[in-house]
């Protein structure tokens, strides 16, 4: 039978040794432990505009996010709060092509902190964990608690919409642009059969047996369709869209989705692009 171990919780912020910088270090020898996931370690005291310097930068390699951590022995305070929120929006300005999210590890998360965070979360990527450092035997443990995780946004499945007809969308398109919907519905019957156009007031979107699944959608203007494919950032599908001549007009972060604009001749000449992309978006949707 496992022997017990009695444990004890002590106050970094008041022991006569270990301090911010011992835990900066542990956490930068073992970013793992936070809890964040398989991190790596980016940067430490890197200095900033407003003259202070961030405590750590972490970078998960596989989704190309970048996480802005700031320490704090003791208890939470507004001043951490905004200097948190001012690192990372530093960060996310200069160094655009990641994305990012901001992180306060504090010894005590107070509920008047909680309060204020919950005002913006869901605007600002925002995670809180809550240290504690425990005493075991003649060692110290530090021991890590997510008390507020980043609101995940909803998405156009969960957002109740106003539903319309094709005639609304030729009026508001035209009938050229939303045939190319039309059209694109035909390509994904092989791989996602069953798949009609849901009309909805704000997009065209999928469904399926009356169920919304929008692993691509659309948005019909006079001239042209706006086609959003829905899949993380990866350098395959960046590769497909150089090596065609698509119309691409950004790739949405928020919404982790690429946004094309499409013609009928675009349709015609990259066909087989187009399928594989829509593939890999129902593969994803789907996984």
């Amino acid at each position: 039978m496992e022997k017990y171990v009695k444990t004890e919780v002590i106050s970094l912020k008041a022991h006569p040794e270990l301090n911010e910088k011992w835990v900066q270090a542990r956490i930068a020898e073992d970013p793992l432990i936070i809890g964040l996931g398989e991190l790596n370690l980016k940067d430490t005291e890197r200095p900033q505009p407003s003259g202070g310097r961030l405590d750590l930068l972490l970078h998960d390699p596989e989704t190309n996010r970048r996480y802005e951590v700031e320490l704090q022995l003791g208890k939470s305070d507004e001043s951490h709060i905004i200097r948190t929120i001012e690192y990372w929006d530093y960060q996310r300005k200069k160094f655009p092509q990641y994305d990012h999210c901001a992180v306060l590890i504090a010894e005590d998360i107070t509920s008047r902190f909680l309060n204020v965070i919950s005002l913006f979360n869901g605007t600002i990527p925002f995670i809180a964990i809550q240290m504690k450092a425990l005493k075991v035997n003649d060692g110290i443990s530090l021991f890590f608690t997510t008390v507020i995780d980043e609101l995940n946004l909803g998405t156009e499945e969960d957002d109740e919409q106003e539903i319309v007809d094709c005639k609304y969308w030729e009026t508001k398109g035209s009938k050229e642009s939303v045939k190319l919907a039309d059209k694109l519905i035909g390509f994904i019957e092989p791989f996602a059969p069953g798949y009609g156009l849901k009309y909805n007031k704000h997009y065209i979107g999928l469904a399926k047996d009356g169920i919304s699944q929008n692993f691509i959608s659309f948005i019909p203007r006079k001239k042209v369709t706006l086609l959003h494919l829905k899949h993380e950032q990866t350098d395959e599908i960046e590769k497909i869209l150089t090596e065609s001549d698509f119309d691409i007009l950004s790739y949405d972060r928020q919404w982790k989705q690429y946004r094309l604009r499409l013609t009928d001749k675009d349709i015609e000449n990259n066909k087989d692009a187009l399928i594989i992309l829509a593939k890999m978006a129902f593969d994803s949707y789907m996984s």
